[in-house]
């Protein structure tokens, strides 16, 4: 159970922050800026995973919940337990936010600024990526795995700066997912619960390979 709360809160500050800067950006006609919201986006996934990585993984992200398990690497029984937590952090945050700013229209929601098409291969890509740094670094060495937060928090900041203005650089499944729910824009959400997960999944793979596991 503590695990599963420790996930709970994870999340809910993963999205109340990373898409809450969103939406205080648009509230504030831009005073955070692109690279502010990149840097949030960055920063709090870096500062979860150090804070509740010893008792959950902090995942915050069913695409990589759904890698591990897959790999072995986390126990299949708590596949659906960390599911559940996921989506009730996520939601929590997006309604949050909604109470917060209720004349926010997207609420941070994932949205294609270019095709669909542009947006699936680059949320694919993105999350390809990503996956990685999380395996090579979570499961190597010592050292590695103690500088883990960091790389993969710079990975997602980055990420989230060069891509961001073409397709919101989700990189997470329910990221996407609750505020799309809560604030009504559900009409490009497929991109980012499909091209996510498959990337995670082939990442996952490349690095199963990799380990000659």
């Amino acid at each position: 159970m503590k695990r599963y709360v420790a996930e709970i809160i994870a999340t809910f500050f993963l999205i109340f922050c990373g898409t809450g800067a969103m939406v205080i950006n648009t509230e504030t006609t831009g005073v955070i800026s692109h690279f502010g919201v990149a840097t949030s986006w960055g920063l709090i996934v870096m500062i979860m995973i150090f804070t509740f990585g010893r008792i959950s993984g902090a995942h915050m992200n069913p695409a990589v919940t759904l890698t591990l398990v897959l790999l072995k690497l986390h126990p299949k029984k708590e596949i659906l337990p960390y599911f559940g937590a996921q989506l009730i952090g996520a939601f929590a945050a997006s309604f949050s936010l909604q109470l917060l700013f209720p004349e926010n229209d997207l609420l941070g929601s994932s949205l294609p600024q270019g095709s669909e098409m542009q947006s699936f291969v680059l949320e694919f890509i993105l999350t390809f990526m990503l996956m990685m740094v999380i395996l090579f670094t979570s499961q190597g060495r010592r050292i590695e795995q103690y500088f883990a937060p960091i790389a993969i928090g710079m990975t997602v900041g980055l990420e989230a700066l060069y891509a961001g203005p073409i397709s919101n650089a989700s990189m997470n499944p329910f990221r996407s997912l609750a505020p799309a729910v809560v604030s009504g824009h559900t009409e490009h959400l497929w991109i980012y619960l499909l091209a996510t997960t498959l990337g995670a999944l082939v990442a996952g793979l490349y690095w199963k390979w990799n380990e000659g596991k």
